[in-house]
């Protein structure tokens, strides 16, 4: 891959329609600050401000949003790349400080939409909407059997698994790009540079490989797939990973495993002293990095002589700041070790994990994952938000299944298809025009639209419209 490709301040509507982009003369901003100023500004980024990050419905101001995190990632992505892109001016790898700026750029606004595309109530959103498509076709045995293929070959087609297996980071690309419409059909109309590191993952859903990272999980949907194409030609990926990407993916991994456990203590779900013995307990063979940061830690908020719950919050902000400082520091290096293998579309792991921070990092999300993601009001939670979502599928399903532009709906599917985001019944209504055998059929599409609709969604809309809806 080369630098000068990945940089491509080439926007989606210019790869579709020729033309350059407008701006105003005495606008400063490079093309990648452009597409940081739109994201901030876009309904997606608002809506994540009722999206739960871990706990649901929180009245606790201080517990962190979807929008918290987001910022928060935006924020250790910019720093991050930044060290790396001076790094990489230093050995001629990037021309000049314009390339350093444009990498620290795009890092940060791929941190910031890195969790557009996440449905109410986080992953066990995406869990309900996978889950319903599955007990569809349980119930249903041809329910896919207009999607292209006959049964049951339906089912195995991307068409199929990209609602069997609902993935937020595919969601996430028809937001940018199609759903959040400015002036066109262009979304966002943000530059290929930025969308190109945005993708986290470059299968698409039928071509999933468990055993190879970047390919675990699909990145795009069938209705995309042109449009990863060209993206793809344009910066000179083809089905690599951009080099941004591995930076964003380990800001994301850095915050989120300290944070929550910042956010479980203020909450009382665990202890401090608790927290700090799993941590020793699950920490492995590469501990010096959870051991500065906890003698660090200690050595500033010991001084203060606090006692019981206001001791153990500031204990945990402070083991938040310095674990973040010691995990940048190890993913840099590991950046820097593996970089030859990553401008080569070679490298298949994850920076954190083939860094000395590995330990800290295994450690945080361990205690998360055993304590913080399964106390009972998160799990409480949870399975409200899984019977919202999967009767909010039913009821808009209902209203969507019999569309057709040459006849009407009935009363009620007419009433419910109204209810339904304008903008993406734009989309909708414009797809069906080029419905084929071939490629995204009028059912694809049909589905999508439910699914577009829920997924943009934030919890308490979800649960009001249930509550509205369901008489609940």
């Amino acid at each position: 891959m080369d630098w000068s490709k990945l940089l491509s301040a080439i926007r989606v509507r210019q790869m579709y329609e020729g033309g350059s982009t407008t701006r105003q003369d005495d606008d400063a901003r490079s093309e990648f600050d452009r597409d940081y100023g739109r994201t901030v500004f876009s309904t997606p980024v608002r809506r994540l401000q009722d999206k739960a990050q871990v706990f649901p419905l929180e009245r606790c101001d201080a517990i962190r949003t979807r929008l918290t995190h987001s910022n928060e990632v935006s924020s250790v992505a910019r720093g991050l790349a930044e060290a790396v892109a001076k790094w990489m001016l230093e050995r001629d790898q990037i021309r000049d400080a314009g390339d350093v700026s444009a990498i620290t750029s795009i890092a940060a606004t791929c941190g910031l939409i890195h969790d557009l595309g996440n449905p109410p109530f986080g992953h066990a959103g995406e869990t309900a909407i996978s889950d319903w498509f599955g007990e569809k076709v349980r119930s249903q045995p041809d329910f896919f059997s207009d999607l292209g293929q006959p049964t049951p070959e339906s089912r195995k087609t991307q068409f199929a698994q990209d609602f069997l297996n609902f993935e937020g980071n595919a969601q996430t690309q028809r937001l940018l790009s199609r759903l959040q419409i400015l002036a066109d059909e262009y979304g966002l109309n943000l530059t290929c540079g930025t969308l190109s590191a945005s993708c986290k993952y470059v299968a698409r859903s039928n071509q999933i490989d468990p055993n190879v990272h970047e390919r675990s999980k699909h990145g795009f949907f069938a209705s995309e797939n042109d449009l990863i194409d060209r993206i793809r030609s344009e910066t000179g990926t083809g089905e690599s990973r951009n080099p941004i990407t591995y930076l964003v993916e380990a800001s994301d991994d850095i915050v989120y495993s300290s944070v929550d456990l910042e956010d479980g203590v203020k909450k009382g779900i665990l202890s401090w002293d608790k927290v700090e013995d799993l941590l020793h307990e699950h920490v492995g063979p590469k501990s010096r990095p959870l051991e500065r940061a906890l003698e660090n830690t200690h050595k500033k908020i010991d001084k203060a002589k606090l006692q019981g719950r206001r001791k153990d919050e500031a204990l945990s902000q402070a083991f938040r700041t310095n674990a973040i400082i010691e995990s940048v520091r190890a993913a840099t290096e590991a950046y820097k070790t593996n970089y030859d293998k990553i401008i080569g579309g070679n490298y298949h792991n994850e920076l954190l994990k083939d860094s000395d921070a590995s330990g800290l990092i295994a450690a945080c999300k361990k205690v998360g994952r055993d304590y913080m993601y399964v106390s009972d009001e998160t799990l409480k939670l949870e399975i409200l938000g899984r019977r919202v979502i999967q009767d909010l599928l039913e009821l808009f399903w209902e209203a969507v299944k019999d569309y057709s532009p040459k006849s009407k709906l009935t009363r009620f599917s007419s009433k419910l298809y109204k209810l339904t985001s304008a903008n993406y019944r734009a989309v909708f209504e414009k797809n069906l025009q080029s419905a084929s055998s071939d490629g995204p059929s009028a059912l694809y599409f049909k589905l999508q639209l439910v699914t577009d609709h829920i997924s943009g969604m934030t919890d308490s809309y979800a649960c009001d419209l249930h509550k509205s809806l369901t008489n609940g």
